[in-house]
């Protein structure tokens, strides 16, 4: 399995994937548009796909810290100006590459670059994935707290924000 940077060439197959993990999951939660701009991240700092026998099983991004919710609980608890926080996003696994490390890989990649951009790596996730959480939480990262998020009218999802080890959290 490689992880690369994604190309353009590799938009409809992620678009595939989304497709396929957005069926299976339910995630993303809310989607107000189709899930090829949903990879799009319009503010992205990088993206990548893992790819295994020319076949993309798995993509993430990595975007600016932004204002919300996520980034208020993340500065409260940390002290950590939202400046210097790099969010991980995005991140799908094609279901029957699943536990193989194809996740661990593209989390590992995002964060490693976020931290080389002087950037502390987080990412909020759905209460109810807990594949993920337990993912996240294996690899040390630290749950800071849960926001409701609000996407629209009537439309409300509670989410777990968790930062990447390091030494600077209160």
């Amino acid at each position: 399995m490689e992880v690369r940077p994604r190309v353009d060439a590799d938009l409809v197959a992620c678009q595939r994937l989304a497709e396929i993990v957005h069926a299976r999951d339910g995630y993303p939660v809310y989607l107000p548009g189709d899930l090829r701009s949903f990879l799009l991240v319009p503010d992205a700092i990088a993206a990548w796909v893992a790819v295994e026998s020319d076949e993309v099983v798995g993509h993430v991004a990595l975007r600016p810290g932004h204002t919300g919710g996520m980034m208020d609980l993340a500065t409260e608890k940390t002290g950590i100006p939202m400046s210097r926080f790099g969010v991980v996003a995005r991140l799908l696994v094609s279901p029957p590459a699943r536990r193989s490390g194809i996740g661990r890989s593209l989390l590992d990649r995002a964060a490693g670059h976020a931290i080389a951009r002087g950037l502390r790596p987080i990412l909020d996730v759905v209460d109810s994935h807990v594949p993920a959480i337990r993912l996240y939480e294996s690899l040390g990262w630290m749950c800071l707290g849960e926001i409701t998020v609000t996407f629209g009218p009537g439309v409300t999802v509670d989410e777990f924000v968790f930062i990447a080890p390091g030494p600077d959290v209160a």
